[in-house]
């Protein structure tokens, strides 16, 4: 095992020793001993306490990823199969297995890596120098762990070409992990069908944390008219399709997003009650308002409006800005669905941000309820990159009732 060791500063590691993985450059106080970015070092705290072991990589802000608390813990073979094991097995006991997220990254102990499931075939993602030299051997141990409960993977993709590569110093890369097969996956969820292009749909090639949430809004969308809103592959649109919507339509600003949604609507038969279009919600909103547009049902899922902490205050402007636009469009007594996918953008300010907007165009809001990501992208607490996803649905009132 590699003896560097990595001090921390004096009152520094508050996020590590309240649970979390991350170990940013400046809490550091010394390195010492020789090593390669990538390599497994040791952490102490300030006055020689070992804290565990982890990555370092000088070329990240994140300095060190823990990958255990044990000091006498070897990173090896077999920690990793004990980790995705454990990653199987809890989503085996959690959701709905035929397409879900494997592994979370700092969620699975796993810091830096996901892997999603379509089907037979399986999405990598890396996103830190460390986990980058074990994917393969991370996938393998799933693919085998996979095949004892009878399910016999046909294909792995990666899908490693995500900006946050380049703060790791490592180059972007996608491409086939093994034989090439067709990357088109049909896949089906909350009954609704879907194909999935793997290789050029955003991220992984679908978003998988919406799952049950999309399946909420099938409840209120029965015989009811229904805009979606960033409808990206349609998926909302097309889980209010299946439920007995009576009218849905579908924005998104993608024209590439928009004929995957056609195909899906074609795919469920459901391509004359489901109807897509490509426009700037931002610039349609309004003028639909200014025709006297009404819905029963709205649903807004736009793209992460911030991924900096510098940049939340933008932000703030571009939810409360959204979610008015939107909420003009209900009709009194009809319904909106609301999230923002950023952590930066946390539950308190989320709900702060609707509340103003639902005032200044004079409307009252029921809460139906709140809800976050699927449990396949389970929320580590301390480790505030975990939590991300926040959903509301609320009855939309006059406030002069």
């Amino acid at each position: 095992m590699n003896d560097t060791v990595v001090t921390l500063k004096k009152g520094e590691g508050r996020s590590l020793k309240a649970g979390g993985l991350w170990i940013y450059d400046n809490e550091i106080d010394a390195i010492e001993g020789t090593f390669q970015n990538g390599d497994i070092v040791v952490v102490h705290d300030f006055d020689g306490y070992v804290m565990g072991r982890g990555f370092i990589n000088q070329n990240s802000k994140i300095r060190v990823r823990m990958m255990t608390r044990d000091p006498n813990q070897k990173v090896d073979n077999d920690l990793l199969s004990r980790r995705v094991q454990a990653a199987w097995n809890y989503r085996k006991d959690t959701v709905d297995t035929s397409s879900c997220r494997v592994i979370f990254g700092e969620a699975d102990f796993l810091p830096g890596i996901v892997v999603d499931k379509y089907e037979d075939v399986l999405v990598v993602e890396s996103l830190a120098l460390g986990i980058d030299r074990w994917k393969e051997l991370i996938v393998e141990l799933l693919k085998s762990m996979l095949l004892a409960d009878g399910i016999k993977i046909r294909g792995v993709y990666e899908r490693s070409d995500a900006r946050e590569r380049d703060k790791e110093g490592i180059p972007r890369i996608k491409g086939f992990i093994g034989e090439a097969f067709d990357t088109n996956i049909e896949i089906i969820e909350n009954g609704v069908r879907y194909c999935v292009d793997v290789a050029n749909g955003q991220k992984t090639g679908f978003f998988l944390d919406q799952k049950y949430n999309r399946l909420a809004i099938q409840r209120l969308c029965k015989e009811k008219r229904v805009l979606d809103c960033f409808t990206h592959m349609g998926t909302f649109a097309l889980n209010a399709g299946f439920a007995g919507a009576k009218e849905v339509t579908g924005l998104d600003i993608s024209e590439f997003a928009v004929q995957q949604a056609v195909n899906n609507a074609k795919l469920n038969g459901l391509q004359d009650t489901v109807q897509f279009r490509c426009a700037n919600v931002l610039d349609e909103l309004p003028r639909l308002a200014a025709t006297g547009a009404q819905y029963d049902v709205v649903i807004l899922d736009p793209p992460a409006f911030t991924k900096s902490r510098e940049a939340t205050k933008n932000a703030i402007k571009g939810y409360r800005e959204i979610n008015r636009k939107g909420l003009q469009l209900v009709k009194d007594g009809g319904y909106l669905a609301t999230c923002s996918c950023s952590h930066f953008m946390t539950q308190e300010l989320f709900a702060k941000t609707i509340k103003e907007a639902a005032k200044s165009v004079h409307k009252r809001l029921r809460q139906v309820e709140f809800r976050t990501q699927a449990p396949d992208h389970p929320i580590l607490w301390a480790a505030d990159e975990s939590y991300y996803l926040k959903f509301y649905i609320f009855q939309v009132v006059s406030a002069y009732l």
